[in-house]
Order: structure tokens, then C-alpha cells, then sequence
């Protein structure tokens, strides 16, 4: 029996690389450092496949609308954006949520352009669908030879 293909596999490897990134740039915690484009926080995101479709839903709790971007370049899809609001003199007992810039950038699969692209914002949530995202061909085999 053969092994099933995981269309997403070159997706899932950028995000945990992604999350890697994410667990460095988080450190000794938010007061320990300074945040750049380098080490913005990283919304967390779902990934899957919808019929053809591939569905990015993005967490973007405390987040307007009019601060989130979308983008694509160059075969990578980009959601860029700012949480404002930030306590000001507080003191605080716990700190697990980020203010400020973040960005999140997923390869997609070859050939997606820009018009088959739709995203939507409600409640915090963002969706982005890739319409025929899931359903692209399989790699092209090269023969190895001696």
C-alpha cells in the first residue's frame, strides 16, 4: 500500500519553522525585549482544505479590520497588521497577549494568483480562501541519474 501525499507538506514545514522563530523571538517575555519586523508576534492560524479550496483562518483577537493587510508576492501570501492598545501604567501579574505589529507569510502552492484569492474578517477571525488552493498537481519527479 502506498503512502498518502500531504498536498500541504511544504506549508507545514514553513509554519513550524515558524513556530520555532516564534517560541526564539519570545524569550524571557515581552518586557525583555524590543519587537521588530524580525520578531513581530505571530497570529496563530488553521490550515485546511475546504473541497478544492485551501482555508487559512488567521486568530486575530483585539485586531480591527482597517489595521490587517493582505497581500501576495511572489507565491507567498502575507497578513501583516497591528493590535493597538495597550495598557498603559498598569502593573501587571500575568502577560501572555502581544500588542504591536505581526506578520504571518505561507508559501502557496504554484500557479495561485491574486484573483483567486478572497478573505474575510468577523469576530476577531480572519478567513482567506484560496479558491482551487487544495487542488494543485503533484511535484514533478526528476530522475536521478549516475
Amino acid at each position: 500500500m502506498g503512502r498518502t501525499r500531504n498536498p500541504f507538506r511544504g506549508l507545514m514545514d514553513h509554519m513550524s519553522e515558524m513556530t520555532r522563530m516564534r517560541q526564539y523571538a519570545e524569550g524571557g517575555g515581552p518586557e525583555d525585549q524590543r519587537r521588530t519586523h524580525a520578531t513581530a508576534w505571530v497570529p496563530t492560524a488553521d490550515i485546511f482544505a475546504k473541497g478544492d479550496d485551501l482555508v487559512i483562518r488567521c486568530e486575530l483577537a483585539g485586531v480591527e479590520q482597517d489595521d490587517v493587510e493582505v497581500s501576495l508576492s511572489g507565491g507567498v501570501l502575507i497578513i501583516d497588521g497591528q493590535r493597538r492598545g495597550e495598557p498603559e501604567d498598569v502593573s501587571y501579574y500575568a502577560r501572555e497577549r502581544y500588542y504591536g505589529h505581526f506578520r504571518r507569510s505561507m508559501h502557496l502552492p504554484e500557479g495561485i494568483d491574486g484573483d483567486r484569492i478572497s478573505a474575510d474578517f468577523q469576530n476577531g477571525l480572519l478567513e482567506v480562501t484560496v479558491q482551487g488552493g487544495a487542488d494543485h498537481p503533484e511535484p514533478e519527479r526528476i530522475q536521478i541519474g549516475s
